[in-house]
């Protein structure tokens, strides 16, 4: 008798308590996101071996798990990246395309940009929470405060805070710890150590490595240091605007270390609670990083260009799944995903029911994790907005090898194939003016899928006469 019919007579002659006794319960995995802010592809040792910063705790990481070298965010600035991530979707699907609270006029008058994400939207918190899962949130958010806080998303109803952060609890170091780092991971590690014997899903958003820099003294002192062995600066032009094009800012750099070293002390307590094997790790960050203006702290070369702009440097950043016991450790993945696909993917990695009318535009990347092919399809950018960082509106779509980018202020276009020009320094559109055909198509046929908004003519333009800078804002009292 074959092992299939022995299991059907078992099945059928055996009592109903016996069989339950025979199939062990299996526990839920837990899920564990680390959203770093502004982090570029190239700040990590583990995709720049020569990087002037230290991430031994992100690098070791990569080891236990797969490494994307082909990972974007949706945006190439934080809160509609933050809104792909709990939502699945494209920006413009939910109405933020720009860092909430941007309103920068130019020739053109931004589109425009939800000042929340609406309660409409069923996230991946509210999803978990909803199969049973406890959930965790500490530190930057964005999306809204007041009736649009993470608190109406699927969160903590403890949580405290504004628009822009909220914790758990009501201390916090600022001299030893001005980014929060510290105590963003104090409060999960608590958080882990209660829920050790039930599945959780934590998402915990870093406001490191963004500006204002600030790290601890003795870090700082450390890469003042190193810095006297580094490359001097070196400096290129960017549609006319300053672009650092080396890596050797000391506080920059203290700054990802106290990051790493907070991020290696969640891992650790994964480790001492025997929770690792049954967690899937994903790390990654809402935006490429500051190199263009704006302080311009680190260099993402050879990528081109940084925060704010849809050229690689922008909208490439590190993305590190670890999947125990499916990814193969060390492995790297070169397909092309984006910051939708995490929904539908924590939820197969979770077997729970997929929500296809709500994460639209992702795909589960379990195959990849799998070391299994997966045809990902077209990626697409729309960021009809003028930056502080000197970029101007415009969209995108990368499909294969190939990537096209529409500023929207004059219809231009640009034409690269990233194989053979990673830093997007030839436009090709006169040599392969089918092929912009082609993918200006489908960015056009996708913008009216998503009822993408656009920006319009500004009656008080004068030629000559750049973006206006955006008002300061007022210092804001740190979330306690």
């Amino acid at each position: 008798m074959t092992p299939f019919l022995r299991l059907c007579a078992f099945l059928a002659s055996a009592p109903l308590a016996s069989i339950q006794a025979a199939a062990p319960s299996v526990a839920k995995p837990n899920i564990l996101f680390l959203l770093a802010d502004d982090m570029g592809y190239m700040d990590i040792a583990v995709n720049n071996p020569q990087t002037f910063y230290e991430t031994p705790n992100l690098d070791r990481l990569a080891q236990q798990g797969m490494r994307f070298t082909q990972g974007y965010s949706a945006c190439p600035v934080c809160s509609p990246t933050r809104g792909s991530i709990l939502t699945g979707k494209y920006p413009p699907r939910f109405g933020i395309t720009a860092h909430i609270g941007n309103n920068i006029p130019g020739k053109l008058l931004p589109a425009t940009n939800k000042e929340y994400l609406g309660l409409e939207e069923l996230t991946i918190a509210e999803t978990m929470r909803n199969a049973g899962y406890a959930i965790f949130f500490a530190g930057k958010w964005h999306l809204g405060d007041g009736d649009y806080s993470p608190r109406a998303q699927g969160f903590s109803s403890e949580l405290l805070g504004d628009k822009l952060s909220y914790y758990n609890a009501n201390t916090w170091d600022g001299s030893q710890d001005p980014k929060h780092s510290d105590q963003i991971v104090d409060e999960a590690v608590t958080f882990i150590e209660n829920n050790r014997s039930k599945p959780f899903f934590a998402y915990l958003g870093f406001h490191a490595v963004h500006t204002p820099i600030a790290a601890r003294g003795e870090l700082v002192a450390k890469y003042e240091k190193k810095k006297a062995s580094a490359p001097p600066d070196a400096w290129g032009n960017e549609r006319g605007h300053l672009v650092r094009l080396v890596q050797n800012h000391a506080h920059y750099a203290a700054m990802v270390e106290q990051l790493d070293t907070a991020i290696g002390r969640l891992l650790a307590t994964l480790d001492r609670t025997g929770l690792s094997q049954r967690t899937l790790i994903i790390f990654t960050s809402d935006n490429g990083g500051l190199s263009v203006e704006a302080g311009h702290p680190t260099s993402n070369v050879p990528l081109r260009a940084g925060k704010a702009w849809l050229y690689e440097g922008g909208i490439r950043v590190p993305l590190i799944i670890c999947a125990s016991g499916m990814t193969q450790p060390g492995s790297v993945c070169p397909t092309p995903v984006i910051s939708t696909d995490f929904f539908p993917t924590i939820l197969e990695f979770a077997s729970l029911p997929r929500q296809p009318s709500q994460h639209l535009d992702g795909v589960s990347l379990v195959p990849l994790l799998k070391s299994e092919p997966l045809q990902r399809g077209p990626l697409f950018w729309h960021y009809p907005h003028y930056g502080n960082c000197g970029s101007a509106p415009s969209s995108a779509v990368r499909d294969g090898d190939w990537k096209l980018i529409e500023w929207l202020e004059e219809g231009q276009i640009e034409l690269f194939n990233l194989r053979d020009d990673l830093g997007e320094k030839t436009n090709l559109l006169t040599q392969q003016p089918q092929k912009a055909k082609e993918l200006h198509a489908k960015l056009s046929l996708w913008q009216k899928q998503v009822n993408a908004v656009f920006p319009t003519p500004n009656p008080d333009y004068q030629p000559g006469q750049a973006p206006a800078k955006p008002a300061k804002r007022q210092p804001r009292k740190q979330a306690r």
